[in-house]
């Protein structure tokens, strides 16, 4: 039996799950970035030629990226393992990014497939790869890992009174 205002057994497990996923997707995420961070050019052309040139001799500035993403990707899930609930700060902090992931990569992959299917018309050119590279693969990821975290910071909250009080009766 699960002490009050920790997680209950099913809605820990649930969470360890969601943030492994979102773990693994942030991890994925971040791994791109090191290897371009690092001079890799496989799948360059799904950032478009703008962000190449404006990076290609600052590769460097990558690097913090890099930490935020995999930060954002390691610390949910340890703080699922190790101290859930967790404070409040992280808590918030995870809801801000799981917020602005989901926002940042639905709208995205929304505009974008919107404007591959000529439904939205940009004035002037715009750079075909970099639109497929982000509406069919950069920006789902942000998207679904957001989905992914939101769903562990649901399931591994304390359920309330009303559960509590239902454990406290069948005790």
């Amino acid at each position: 039996m699960s002490s009050e205002g920790q997680v209950p057994g099913p809605g820990r497990r649930r969470s360890r799950r969601a943030t492994d996923a979102a773990a693994v997707i942030g991890v994925v995420h971040s791994a791109a970035t090191v290897y371009w961070a690092s001079g890799g050019t496989w799948l360059l052309w799904t950032l478009g030629s703008r962000v190449v040139e404006t990076f290609s001799d600052r590769l460097w500035l990558l690097w913090p990226g890099v930490l935020v993403k995999l930060a954002l990707a390691i610390v949910p899930a340890v703080l699922v393992r190790l101290c859930w609930p967790a404070p409040r700060a992280p808590q918030m902090l995870m809801w801000a990014a799981s917020v602005v992931l989901i926002v940042w990569g639905g709208l995205n992959t929304v505009v974008g497939n919107l404007v591959l299917a000529g439904v939205i018309r940009p004035g002037g050119r715009y750079d075909r790869n970099a639109m497929i590279g982000h509406a069919w693969l950069w920006d789902p990821l942000f998207l679904v890992w957001g989905v992914a975290l939101a769903c562990a910071l649901c399931s591994a909250r304390p359920r309330g009174h009303a559960q509590r009080s239902v454990t406290r009766s069948t005790s």
